[in-house]
């Protein structure tokens, strides 16, 4: 407590509530120096509210105190809202007191992202005189697990999985001062009463050794793959610079093709790798230290088949201590492939015994720690495009922060889509979209999901009076939703991808909205992915899209990208045309039967539904120019294709772009029919005769690109004059793309239109459970006010 000598009499008092990311990131202890700093009395304490002050003082340095806490709060802190009343109760102590946490009725206050080591405790880990060198699991208010370990709020110790691991008597000290870096720390350990390391064969057996870490920076050295428990789940582990190592982790995972994440030990080892933009440095070295999508430069050294056939690759940069004290050992390679520690398709491993069951076919070694995770959170994935970083997956560092709105909601889940599933629950002007949980298609993951729901239910202490869901009849989250007998919203998968867009930027207004996507089911049975509505927070008109085309097989379409090839080729030539034509090389390699067959089924309609899909356009691009036939994970010959066309880009491609779209110099793609369409097949015939005047299959990709790009913005500046509305929203997994993506951007805004996009929300189905939530709790109060009336 510090005392103060200021009269009462020349003093007036406020009580002070702040909310949002305010526990768990120095907040308390800030408070209480700046308190010392104006000679102010009062407390301060964590409460399920937010953090609550009674401060008393001249009404001058009262003024400066709240200008400070206002505009100048602690660097992790995210200040939501601040509310100020007169103090009825004068305070007639002496003195700032920092009081125990208290809970209250409703949760309003904010669970703060696990945080990347801060460079104060990385440099006291690698310091011999320090009592906590080489402890991997230093941390400080500024940095450590928060989310991973949290079981309820408010946020303190006894509340998180550190409860068992009691302070020892200088932890204690730290934790008590309020001068000192640990000041109420939640994790604050140390080796004497910490959590602790240690080191496993596949067999389950402990192998007792004096240095775990060194250990496993000497199997990596040997090329063994190594599960590693993290913060908020496994990794497996292996080495990035040896084919060998890679080649045996896909065998062993299933994992032939998809691409592998690598972690880098400082920022310049990724400088001297990959081409870095001042953004992309800035994500890498942020306290959120998320995966960034990089280019490689020429000579890397790293293995080839990191990323076969794309031309970028994920790298993060150590966030945990453990991560700097493997790379800290000599014999440790210079990068590692980290990547989930999960059987593929299943949710990451988290706990030990779990761990040793699952992985145990995968991992040589196992480097365990005995600090239980409450929450499992996988990497973020992120990509800067237009100079903006977007996420593609939005989970450690980002999750659980709110998003804060500008419209009162319902309490209410929003139960998201099928791939790359997440939730989302809302209240008031909050919504708390949860971390990534995968694609939801089998138990495990629906266990993973329905268990996430019901902890962040808890911990915000929310509870749903409504539900909102995709259209899909099928999907687990559809039917999860069906079971909670609660007043459901069904809710159309593009104007999710829309209104998620308008609820990141607070756009209250109609927009167009231009959804690039895989699959969407549609109101009128048929697959939608290739839309443009007009749309609002809580209705859309579908004003145009893609023209459709069949899907033969259904799912099965989605990972044989010939099927779309032939699809597209019967639209544009019919079934004696298709016999008789020269079909491009790629596609003449696919068995004549299997070819026929499809034709057959196309012929008589037998279980080829109509899309519209963008993700199935651009298969068929990839399947005629012979980028893949077969894929082994989701996008993955669009992926391919955007990478082939990258080889042809200039540097100044965009400006090449907009040129011929101010010229006109393009013909025209839209046909007028009930809806405007852009011809689906034109583009599978430019690419056919593209093949065929012996063009190079990278320029074919990159006019494809091209070509889209101008035929989205045709229909769209049509659409902007028809309706007046400028504000334009894009959506959907294949503006992923960067090409798609980087091209819309520059030729709306040369055409003078407002352009939004995903930033801190992701673009892809990541944020179909954020739409959903808006669109059904706004529907759901408006249904409330009519019905008043």
């Amino acid at each position: 407590m510090i005392s103060l000598n200021t009269p009462k009499h020349n003093q007036i008092g406020v009580e002070i509530l702040v909310r949002g990311i305010v526990q768990g990131v120095g907040f308390r202890p800030f408070i209480y120096n700046l308190a010392s700093r104006f000679e102010i009395s009062g407390t301060v304490t964590n409460t399920s509210d937010g953090v609550v002050i009674r401060a008393m003082a001249r009404s001058d340095r009262l003024a400066s105190f709240l200008d400070i806490l206002e505009h100048h709060p602690p660097p992790l802190a995210r200040i939501i809202s601040i509310e100020k009343k007169p103090l009825l109760d004068p305070i007639t102590d002496d003195g700032f007191t920092i009081l125990e946490s208290t809970s209250g009725s409703v949760a309003n206050t904010a669970i703060p992202p696990d945080i990347a080591i801060c460079d104060d405790c990385r440099r006291e880990m690698l310091d011999p005189r320090d009592r906590r060198y080489r402890y991997p699991f230093i941390n400080c208010t500024n940095c450590g697990p928060r989310f991973t370990i949290v079981e309820t709020i408010p946020y303190d110790r006894p509340k998180t999985s550190m409860k068992v691991f009691p302070m020892c008597s200088e932890c204690e000290r730290e934790y008590r001062n309020p001068a000192n870096r640990r000041f109420h720390a939640q994790p604050n350990a140390c080796p004497v009463c910490g959590p602790q390391l240690f080191w496993f064969r596949r067999d389950g057996e402990m192998v007792e050794c004096s240095d775990p870490v060194k250990e496993a920076a000497v199997s990596l050295g040997k090329g063994k793959i190594l599960a590693v428990r993290g913060l908020g789940g496994f990794h497996l582990a292996v080495d990035a610079t040896s084919p060998e190592a890679v080649a045996t982790l896909r065998q062993r995972k299933g994992r032939p093709d998809k691409p592998l994440a690598v972690m880098l030990p400082d920022i310049d080892a990724a400088l001297s790798l990959f081409h870095v933009n001042q953004e992309e440095r800035v994500r890498l070295l942020s306290s959120e230290h998320p995966i960034v999508l990089l280019h490689p430069r020429r000579q890397t050294g790293l293995a080839a088949n990191l990323a076969p056939g794309i031309d970028v690759l994920g790298v993060m940069l150590p966030y945990t201590p453990l991560h700097f004290l493997l790379f800290h050992e000599d014999p440790c390679p210079r990068a590692l492939v980290m990547t989930s520690g999960n059987v593929s398709g299943a949710p990451i491993c988290t706990d030990n015994g779990d761990a040793l069951r699952r992985l145990a076919a995968i991992a040589d070694f196992f480097l365990l720690h005995n600090r239980e995770i409450v929450t499992r959170v996988d990497d973020s994935v992120c990509r800067v495009v237009s100079g903006m970083t977007r996420l593609i997956r939005r989970a450690r560092g980002y999750v659980p922060a709110p998003l804060t709105i500008p419209w009162r909601l319902p309490q209410i889940l929003g139960c998201g889509g099928g791939l790359k599933s997440t939730f989302c629950l809302g209240r008031g002007q909050s919504a708390f979209l949860s971390q990534h949980i995968g694609d939801l298609f089998n138990l495990e993951s629906l266990t993973f999901y329905s268990e996430s729901i019901r902890h962040l239910e808890q911990v915000f202490e929310i509870t749903p009076e409504i539900v909102a869901c995709d259209l899909h009849p099928d999907y687990l989250s559809t039917r999860y939703a069906e079971e909670l007998d609660l007043p459901l919203y069904r809710i159309q998968h593009h104007h999710a991808h829309a209104v998620a867009i308008m609820a990141e930027h607070g756009l209250t207004e109609p927009v167009l909205a231009v959804v690039m996507d895989g699959t969407g089911f549609g109101p009128d049975g048929t697959i939608w992915g290739g839309e443009f509505l007009l749309a609002d927070l809580t209705s859309y008109s579908r004003l145009g899209h893609l023209s459709p085309l069949q899907l033969p097989g259904g799912d099965k379409a989605a990972v044989e990208p010939w099927r779309m090839a032939v699809s597209a080729l019967y639209r544009l030539y019919g079934e004696e045309g298709i016999a008789t034509a020269k079909l491009p090389p790629a596609l003449a390699n696919i068995p004549p039967e299997h070819r026929e067959a499809i034709v057959s089924m196309l012929k008589h309609s037998f279980n080829t539904p109509l899309t519209s899909s963008c993700g199935r356009l651009f298969d068929a691009i990839a399947s005629i120019l012979g980028v893949r036939q077969y894929m082994s994970y989701e996008g993955q010959a669009a992926m391919e294709l955007e990478s082939l066309a990258r080889r042809s880009v200039t540097s100044t491609w965009k400006n090449e772009l907009t040129e011929t779209i101010s010229r006109n110099v393009f013909p025209s793609n839209l046909v007028d029919k009930e809806k405007l369409e852009i011809c689906s097949e034109e583009f599978v015939r430019i690419a056919s005769l593209a093949l065929q005047h012996g063009e190079n299959p990278g320029k074919a990709a990159l006019e494809f690109h091209f070509h889209l790009i101008r035929s989205i913005t045709e229909l769209t500046r049509l659409l902007a004059e028809r309706t007046g509305i400028r504000q334009i929203a894009l959506a959907g997994g294949c503006m992923q793309n960067s090409l798609l993506l980087e091209g819309l951007i520059h030729v709306f805004r040369y055409e003078g239109l407002e352009v939004y996009t995903g930033e801190n929300v992701p673009i892809n189905d990541g944020a179909i459970s954020l739409g959903q939530t808006i669109i059904g709790g706004l529907q759901h109060v408006s249904r409330d006010s009519d019905e008043s009336n």
